[in-house]
């Protein structure tokens, strides 16, 4: 990017737009306004309601325990332009014009932020009664099914699966969750890790079928590939997410391989005067020596500071966070931090089939990741030791009684 380009996209910036109103653009739009940015911003959103926090979805709104979970922002106070249920159709970076369904939106700053989107599961459109739980009009739909306490598959034992899972037990629904894989999250933790947490489906009174594949739903019926039948009054369908960048095509916005926009360490893309932020962009980490793509709300918490930054003038503002998220599921509060891919230690503290343990990934000495079951602190304490890259001890850390910060070399 020339230097012309880039001042142009920053401090003389009049007017920034950002697409996409949940958490990454709220925030981004927030965070220019507490970083002193004078001029116009404009927040669309392809939903009608009020921008909404997404945590709460798979528990207090699911559960009735609350009826949405509005930002507490004042947008009118901040002097933000909210635009709501207009979804984007496109880009066309040459003319600084963003394509919405309500008209054509001029630009001088453009921030894509419009998250992920649920997978689907082939053959499922348009069956009664199989859901996704991704959306405010997805929760409230669910909401009067556990309600009527029906019988509840569940397709996908990853995070949103067993969050689900966890809230339709509590409502006092027969659930059964099917896995393909021979395991729960099998595509975000390693067998080892893994297996303890099979135990917690039986402990709630859930039932999980792993090496199970859908062959069909039918109405009031999941029918598997060994033939086996499934009494649902509900399937809930939960097998994963991909940026919502699609829309993107022929922009020429570079997307990756997982169909995400690609953003360099400051969060611009391949385009001048465009930045992308939250679950759908990848960004180069520094820090793990590799692209990141994470589809969790911390970073989409993050990652507007350093948008936001960059666009006000702080060329220095360059993005490479410790990842971090958490989950709520069967009376457990799971936390992890970090990211163990290029690890080549594994290291436990506690005993996994107990209530409170965490497991450490090293490379080298260096703590790189860490799961959390029940123990906020090695949480809190490993995810400074892993910011400031300080040599472990293993044995100490093996140590369960052993406060991590006091485990170092």
């Amino acid at each position: 990017m020339s230097e012309q380009t880039q001042q142009r996209g920053t401090s003389q910036a009049r007017r920034v737009v950002v697409v996409g109103a949940g958490m990454a653009g709220v925030q981004t739009a927030v965070a220019l306004r507490e970083q002193g940015f004078k001029g116009t911003v404009t927040l669309i959103g392809a939903e009608p309601h009020q921008p909404y926090d997404r945590p709460p979805l798979s528990k207090a709104v699911l559960l009735g325990k609350a009826e949405g979970s509005a930002f507490d922002v004042d947008f009118e106070a901040l002097g933000i332009d909210v635009r709501l249920g207009s979804e984007a159709l496109g880009v066309r970076p040459a003319d600084h014009e963003l394509d919405t369904e309500a008209g054509p939106v001029p630009y001088d700053v453009l921030v894509l932020a419009t998250g992920a989107e649920p997978i689907r599961l082939p053959g499922a459109e348009g069956v009664p009664g199989v859901h996704l739980l991704r959306t405010l009009d997805d929760a409230e739909r669910l909401r009067p099914v556990l309600a009527r306490q029906h019988d509840i598959v569940v397709v996908g034992a990853g995070w949103i699966g067993a969050e689900f899972a966890t809230a339709a037990r509590e409502a006092g629904c027969a659930v059964t969750v099917v896995e393909a894989a021979d395991r729960p999250l099998a595509g975000a933790l390693p067998a080892e890790v893994a297996a303890p947490m099979t135990a917690w489906y039986a402990d709630s009174g859930t039932e999980l079928r792993t090496h199970a594949r859908v062959e069909r739903i039918e109405p009031g019926e999941v029918v598997l590939d060994d033939g086996s039948r499934l009494p649902a009054g509900a399937v809930v369908v939960g097998i994963g997410a991909r940026p919502a960048a699609a829309w993107l095509s022929g922009s020429d916005i570079e997307l990756g391989a997982h169909g995400e926009v690609v953003a360099d360490d400051h969060l611009r893309t391949s385009v001048p005067d465009v930045y992308a932020v939250g679950d759908c962009a990848s960004f180069p980490s520094g820090r793990y020596g590799e692209r990141l793509l994470v589809h969790h709300w911390d970073n989409a918490l993050q990652g507007p500071r350093t948008v936001a930054a960059n666009i006000v003038g702080d060329a220095s503002a360059v993005y490479d966070p410790v990842p971090y998220f958490w989950s709520e599921q069967f009376g457990r509060f799971v936390q992890y931090v970090g990211h163990h891919a290029a690890a080549d230690t594994l290291l436990w503290r506690g005993d996994p089939a107990g209530p409170a343990w965490s497991v450490c990934w090293l490379r080298r000495d260096r703590l790189v990741a860490l799961l959390a079951v029940g123990r906020p602190r090695d949480l809190a304490q490993g995810r400074r030791l892993i910011e400031a890259g300080t040599p472990m001890d293993p044995r100490l850390l093996a140590d369960p009684a052993r406060p991590l910060k006091e485990a170092t070399a």
